[in-house]
Formats: structure tokens, C-alpha cells, sequence
């Protein structure tokens, strides 16, 4: 029983990713990389880019198109801003009815501002906003609502055979959350071959590179202005903070503060109603958990590993069991699934007939 509790605490975790994420003021271990006033610190065409209202703003005109798409370079010093581990927050907006733009990380500048890598897409219609996107690559790695681990193909090492592993949640869900005409909240982590993008709160993508001949461990961040129909894209509250997965974790930690109930319940690959699995209640406070179930109580600490694919999540009871688990989340909704009577970690979340595994979904408490 305690160990069910404990395997609760686990399922907290889950709501990795960011609530703390949205794009306001700098945070604690962050730094800016916009004064709100001009382009210090950054490099483009000029003839494209401007600060207007406060933003950095890329414009193109039927007078002055922009010819193929060019970029916004971040600048250190005299040369460019290069990244490996990293969380990026920033806010976006387009004004009008049509725009392609990007945010390239871990990327190559191949001149004339022009770069080549990773892009967190973005647009005015309804398909790519939230993708990843290789450009001058491999093209479309990751789509929006999906989890994907990407590997060499055996008969080309050169192309990339991507195999999608899990579902973060409806495409047109998490596409209906983006705001039309109006600021959207984008942020970027990438720890080692792990990259996960979000939007308003919501993950759109969650990527494992595994072809390790293209997959990139640092490089530039730019901003992009597409070629095509005129079009202006705007930026604001740029952050940026390098390092270890801690940002990530932290975020996962106070995404998961609050009150869960859950929805669904499995153990053993025997489904509960939903009747009994509404009796399972989790509560999380720092990295403390306090469970509830029909049957009695629970409570012990949490540690969270954002860095891993799946996530894992390991819960320790007052009792001194420890309960491993892995963990996701899309929006509201966060499922766990962990392991009973000493089984080993799960891979994936499934809970068979014999296999000391508990599946749990949580809804946010209302």
C-alpha cells in the first residue's frame, strides 16, 4: 500500500515541463539577450530588422522581400553567441494575415546571414507552429503533438529514419491554444540529445536525436524572416540560461505543485473504475508528495529527471521504499507509470497482467 502511495508521488512529477515557462521578466539564472531598445547584441540585414514597440521586429515589404530566408544572428561580443545546454524563453507575435518565422538553436551560420540547424517553427496558419524543423537539413524532424526518437537509417546513414514514440497530446489542441495576432509564450530546452519545445505552456514537440552524424550539441541561436508574401514577425523578453538540465527539472518540480486527481488507474493491467480511480488524490508541495486512496495514506519526497526519454521520476515513502517511475504530461493531464515489488523501471506506459507496473493518469485538480 505504501508503496502505491509513494508510486502516486511519482505520477506528481510528471507534469514536467512549464508552467514557469512563460516569457515575462528575467528569472533567476537567466540573462537577457534584449535591451527592449535596438539590436545591440545582434547581427542581420538592418534593411529587415528593426526595434519597434519595444520588440525586435523582422519586416519584409513587396518593395523589399526578403530573397530567400535570412536571419537574426545573437552576438558575443564580436562573435556569435554560441550555445550546447540551454533554456531559451521568449515571446512572439505576427501582425497581419500571413508569416513564416523560426527560432534556430544549436545551428551554423553559413554566411550572409543565413543559418542552417535546428528550428522551433512558427507561422500564421494552422500546421507548423511548435514543429521542429531542420533547415538547410533534414527538414521536418518532429511534428506538432508528437514524440519522436530519430536514428540513422540502415540503408543511408546519411537520412534519418524517425520513429515516433508517444503522443504529447491533440495536434489541433495545442495548435487552438496559440494565439492569433496576439503574444505566445515559446521556450526551448535542450540537454544533450534531448529537445522538447513548448508553446503557452503546452509541449508541441519532444525529440530524441539519435543519428549521431547530423544531430547538432551546439551551435547559434537566430531569429528567422522567411521569404515569401510580406510579412512582419515580431520578438520580446528574450532569456537565456546555459548549463545542466537543473532549469529543466526546476520547471518540472513547479509545474506539479498543486492538487491531482486521477482519471484512469491500472495495476497489473487491471483497470479500476472510474469511480475508485477518482479515490486517488496526490498533493504536492516543493518536493514533498502526500497521497490519497481508498485505502489509507502516504507521503514521502520526490526527484525528478527531466533529461531522460522517456522522463523518470523516482519517489522515496517515509517508509524508506523507493518507487521508480517514468512520467509525461500535455497540458493539465500528466500520466505516470511506475513499478511495484521491486520490478525495474518501465520503458513505456503500459501496465500488463504480472508485470508490477501502475498506470496512472491525473487530471489538475479544479
Amino acid at each position: 500500500m505504501i508503496r502505491f502511495t509513494g508510486v502516486l508521488a511519482l505520477s506528481t512529477a510528471i507534469l514536467s515541463s512549464t508552467s514557469a515557462l512563460l516569457a515575462q521578466t528575467v528569472e533567476p539564472g537567466f540573462k537577457s539577450l534584449f535591451n527592449g531598445k535596438d539590436l545591440s547584441g545582434w547581427a542581420g540585414r538592418m534593411n529587415h530588422w528593426s526595434v519597434q514597440d519595444g520588440a525586435i521586429t523582422g519586416t519584409t515589404t513587396k518593395e523589399d522581400p526578403a530573397k530567400g530566408n535570412n536571419f537574426l544572428i545573437a552576438r558575443d561580443g564580436d562573435k556569435n553567441l554560441e550555445v550546447a545546454d540551454f533554456e531559451l524563453r521568449l515571446a512572439y507575435r505576427f501582425t497581419g494575415d500571413s508569416g513564416n518565422s523560426g527560432i534556430q538553436y544549436r545551428s551554423k551560420d553559413v554566411g550572409n546571414f543565413v543559418v542552417h540547424g535546428y528550428q522551433a517553427d512558427m507561422e500564421t496558419g494552422p500546421t507548423y507552429t511548435g514543429i521542429l524543423y531542420e533547415e538547410g537539413g533534414r527538414g521536418i524532424l518532429c511534428e506538432r503533438g508528437k514524440k519522436v526518437v530519430i536514428k540513422a537509417d540502415s540503408a543511408d546513414p546519411n537520412k534519418p529514419k524517425i520513429e515516433v514514440t508517444g503522443a504529447l497530446g491533440d495536434a489541433k489542441e495545442i495548435g487552438d491554444a496559440i494565439k492569433k495576432g496576439d503574444w505566445n509564450d515559446y521556450v526551448i530546452i535542450a540537454q544533450g540529445n534531448h529537445l522538447q519545445q513548448f508553446i503557452n505552456g503546452k509541449q508541441t514537440v519532444d525529440v530524441t536525436d539519435e543519428q549521431v552524424s547530423k544531430a547538432a550539441k551546439s551551435g547559434i541561436l537566430a531569429l528567422q524572416l522567411h521569404q515569401g508574401p510580406p510579412m512582419k514577425v515580431q520578438f520580446k523578453n528574450i532569456r537565456l540560461k546555459t548549463g545542466s538540465a537543473s532549469a529543466a527539472v526546476a520547471a518540472d518540480l513547479e509545474r506539479v505543485q498543486g492538487e491531482w486527481v486521477a482519471i484512469e488507474f491500472a495495476a497489473n493491467g487491471q483497470k479500476a473504475s472510474a469511480d475508485d480511480a477518482s479515490g486517488v488524490k496526490l498533493k504536492i508541495k516543493g518536493n514533498e508528495f502526500f497521497a490519497e486512496f481508498p485505502q489509507g495514506q502516504a507521503q514521502g519526497t520526490l526527484k525528478l529527471n527531466g533529461t531522460t526519454s522517456p522522463k523518470s521520476m523516482d519517489a522515496t515513502t517515509e517508509a524508506g521504499d523507493q518507487v521508480p517511475g517514468i512520467y509525461e504530461i500535455s497540458g493539465a493531464t500528466f500520466r505516470i507509470c511506475y513499478a511495484m515489488n521491486d520490478a525495474p523501471r518501465p520503458k513505456e506506459f503500459k501496465s500488463a497482467e504480472g508485470s508490477d507496473l501502475i498506470l496512472i493518469t491525473f487530471k489538475r485538480k479544479p
